[in-house]
C-alpha cells in the first residue's frame, strides 16, 4: 500500500476545512461485515443441527460465496450442496437488517483515518448502499467502534429503499454530495462505483479499497490507486 494517498487526502482536508467533503462507502470500505456473516452462519448451523457451522468464524468468509464459507467452516461437500439454498435464504433475511449490521467491525486503520479527516475540519459523508431501515444499527456500530457519528458536519447517505440498486443510488447521490461542498476525496470498494465517482468528480482523489466487491468484471479507470486498508505505517 502507498501511504501517501492517505496523507494527500488529509492535506486536501486541512486546506479545504468545512467547505470540503471526504466521501466513504461503508461495507468492505470502512466496515468489515464478515463478523455479521459469521454470526448468521452460526445461527443457521444451530437451527439445523450442523455442528461445523456452529463454529463459523469471520475468516471463513472469502468473498460473497456462502458455499465457500460453509466449506471453510468444515461442512462436507454433500451437506454444502444440500443446505446451500436454505442457508442463502436465511442469510438474506438477516444480513440487510439493522439488528445484524450492529455486529460489524472496522477495517484496519479506518476509525483513526476518518477521525483524522474530521480533525482537519472537513465534512465526512458516508455514502452507502445500505437502505434507510439499517440506519439505527449502522449508527450504533459507529458509536461502538468510535467512528464519527452523524451530525452537522457528518452525513449518512443511505438508499431510500432496499429495492433501489446500489449503482442507481450512488449516481443519485452525486448531486447531494455536490450540494455539501467541494468533494476532495472518495473511498469505495466497488470498481463500478469508483469509476463513477472518478467521472463525476474529476478533481477528487478517488481511491479503491482492495477488499471484496460484487465480482463484476469491471476494470478500474486509469490512475485510480488501490489500498487494502487505512493503515499509514
Amino acid at each position: 500500500m502507498d501511504p501517501s494517498v492517505l496523507d494527500k487526502a488529509l492535506l486536501r482536508a486541512r486546506a479545504a476545512g468545512a467547505g470540503g467533503v471526504v466521501v466513504f462507502d461503508l461495507d468492505s470500505t470502512l466496515l468489515d461485515n464478515r463478523p455479521r456473516q459469521a454470526v448468521i452462519l452460526r445461527e443457521f448451523g444451530r437451527a439445523h443441527g450442523l455442528a461445523a457451522l456452529e463454529n463459523a468464524r469471520p475468516e471463513h468468509w472469502q468473498g460473497w460465496s456462502i458455499q465457500r464459507a460453509m466449506t471453510n467452516a468444515g461442512l462436507d461437500d454433500a451437506d454444502v450442496t444440500r443446505w446451500a439454498e436454505q442457508a442463502k435464504q436465511f442469510w438474506r433475511e438477516r444480513f440487510f437488517t439493522s439488528e445484524y449490521c450492529r455486529l460489524d467491525d472496522a477495517i484496519a486503520g479506518a476509525v483513526a483515518f476518518v477521525s483524522d479527516v474530521r480533525a482537519r475540519g472537513t465534512q465526512v459523508a458516508y455514502c452507502t448502499g445500505r437502505h434507510d431501515a439499517m440506519r439505527a444499527g449502522t449508527v450504533e456500530s459507529f458509536a461502538r467502534l468510535g467512528l464519527p457519528e452523524p451530525g452537522p458536519l457528518v452525513h449518512l447517505l443511505m438508499k431510500p429503499t432496499f429495492e433501489m440498486t446500489d449503482d442507481d443510488w450512488k449516481v443519485a447521490a452525486y448531486e447531494r454530495l455536490r450540494g455539501m461542498g467541494d468533494v476532495l476525496a472518495v473511498f469505495d470498494n466497488e470498481p463500478t462505483h469508483v469509476n463513477g465517482y472518478r467521472a463525476a468528480f474529476p478533481k477528487a482523489l478517488v481511491v479503491h479499497l482492495l477488499t471484496d466487491d460484487s465480482g463484476r468484471p469491471v476494470e478500474l479507470s486509469d490512475g485510480i490507486l488501490s489500498i487494502r486498508n487505512f493503515l499509514r505505517s
